[in-house]
C-alpha cells in the first residue's frame, strides 16, 4: 500500500468516517473515543513528515449554491454513493454527508458533527 493511500485511510478514521463505506461511526465506536482520535492524529502528524500533505478538495470551505444543493440531493436520491458525490462536487466525504444531513436526506448519529453549523452559532454562543 502506498503511503498516500494509508494516510487517506487514517485521516478518514481520525475524522470518524468509515473509509470503506463513507458512513460516520456511531458515537460509541472505538474510532470516536478521544484517545483513539488523538492517537490517529499523532500518527498522521508523524507520517505527514514523510509525505507531502494531501491537498484539500478544490471547493473545501466554499459556500454551497442552491443549484449545487439540488444537484447533490438529486444525485443522492438516484443512488450515487458518497465517495462519487464527493468527487463530483469537489468536496470531502464528510462535507457531503454533513450537507446531505442538512438537506434532510440522511440522519447522522448524535454527536457526529463536532462543530456547530454557522447558522447555529448565535444560539450556541448564547448558552
Amino acid at each position: 500500500m502506498e503511503l498516500a493511500t494509508a494516510l487517506n485511510i487514517l485521516e478518514q478514521l481520525a475524522d470518524g468516517v468509515d473509509p470503506h463505506t463513507g458512513e460516520v461511526f456511531a458515537p460509541d465506536s472505538p474510532y470516536q473515543h478521544p484517545a483513539t482520535v488523538r492517537a490517529l492524529h499523532a500518527a498522521l502528524r508523524e507520517l505527514g513528515k514523510q509525505a507531502p500533505a494531501a491537498a484539500a478538495p478544490p471547493k473545501a470551505g466554499k459556500p454551497w449554491s442552491d443549484e449545487e444543493d439540488q444537484a447533490l440531493a438529486s444525485a443522492f436520491d438516484a443512488g450515487k454513493p458518497v465517495p462519487e458525490l464527493a468527487e463530483a462536487h469537489q468536496r470531502s466525504r464528510f462535507a457531503i454527508e454533513a450537507r446531505l444531513a442538512k438537506l434532510g436526506r440522511i440522519k447522522l448519529p448524535e454527536g457526529a458533527l463536532r462543530y456547530k453549523a454557522k447558522s447555529d452559532a448565535a444560539a450556541y454562543n448564547a448558552h
